[in-house]
């Protein structure tokens, strides 16, 4: 058996001894030679090797190693291929950066920052302060949390940010409690928008997602809070987000993730106001890669059930 492997990760070691493991580089088109590969990991492949993924003639299994597998259901693959994702693999350092991002608004580093390149030492930074203003939010501690998207990367991150202090409550197509947090069902978020301090978003991109975060739910949040994406950017409307920010109805957001990448140079949010923008860097690096592909290598070899696998 043939898998194919890309050279953007590290898999030391030999995978199995009945398997053939051939580096690819996954910006450039598969090689004709290896097109009867019957399995393929990829991360990080570019439009022009995506584009070739449908003529492995003898492919049977595809694992992916992003949590979510968008860019590899719109391929023309046959209905047969098992499909796996990278479920698991980014819950930390999504979490980590999500956290980051959540803090640094809080904290007020861009404004600790404005104020060292004009080297004052502001007082309305520092020293006395009060641990719960009345028009801003300052802390985890004591603050409402809403984490819309409740798998994986959100339940890690709830664990991350109750430690923190904050009250957390996830929001997920059904209500209901996962890994010991509240979950509110979708249908509801409207009314918890309203008493929520800081709403992360970690929805995938699906036509029912497209701008869930509307002009009309960006509303309904106070005017301390603050919105944080590590999800997909096609899930917020960008510009009511923009005009939110412009008019101070909102106290700020930070954007890992738009919905065009890269974001176009001349995008109103470079100059947004009380907006942090990062490339899509939360998760870029799986956490466990290898071991997952080990271990849906050895169940794909048995006949026995895999992990992560995908319902097309």
């Amino acid at each position: 058996m043939k898998i194919l492997v890309p050279e953007t990760i590290d898999v030391p070691g030999e995978l199995h001894p009945l398997v053939h493991v051939e580096r690819y580089d996954p910006r450039a088109p598969i090689p004709v030679e290896h097109r009867d590969a019957e399995a393929i990991v990829t991360w990080g492949n570019g439009p022009a090797n995506l584009a070739t993924i449908p003529e492995l003639s003898k492919l049977r299994w595809l694992q992916a190693l992003s949590a979510g597998v968008d860019h590899v259901l719109n391929l023309d693959v046959p209905d047969g291929v098992i499909v796996t994702s990278g479920s698991g693999l980014h819950d930390r350092t999504v979490a980590e950066h999500a956290t980051a991002l959540a803090l640094t608004l809080l904290r007020r580093m861009p404004e600790a920052a404005a104020a060292q390149r004009r080297h004052e030492w502001s007082s309305a930074l520092g020293g006395v302060q009060p641990l719960r203003p009345e028009d801003r939010v300052t802390s985890f501690i004591g603050s409402e949390v809403l984490i819309w998207g409740f798998g994986n990367i959100g339940q890690h991150l709830a664990g991350v940010l109750s430690l923190l202090g904050a009250r957390v409550t996830g929001v997920a197509r059904s209500a209901g409690e996962r890994s010991g947090f509240p979950v509110i069902a979708e249908h509801d978020v409207d009314e918890a928008l309203a008493r929520t301090d800081v709403l992360i978003m970690v929805l995938p991109s699906t036509d029912e997602t497209r701008h869930a975060l509307d002009a009309a739910r960006i509303a309904r949040l106070p005017r301390h809070a603050y919105v944080i994406n590590v999800g997909r950017g096609s899930t917020i409307d960008e510009a009511a987000l923009a005009a939110a920010l412009r008019s101070g109805s909102l106290a700020g957001a930070a954007l890992d993730v738009t919905e065009i990448e890269p974001l176009p140079a001349e995008s109103e949010l470079w100059d947004t106001p009380n907006l942090i923008l990062t490339p899509h860097a939360a998760g870029g690096r799986p956490d466990g890669a290898a071991a997952l592909i080990r271990e849906n290598l050895r169940a794909f070899l048995a006949g026995e059930e895999m992990r992560n696998v995908v319902d097309r």
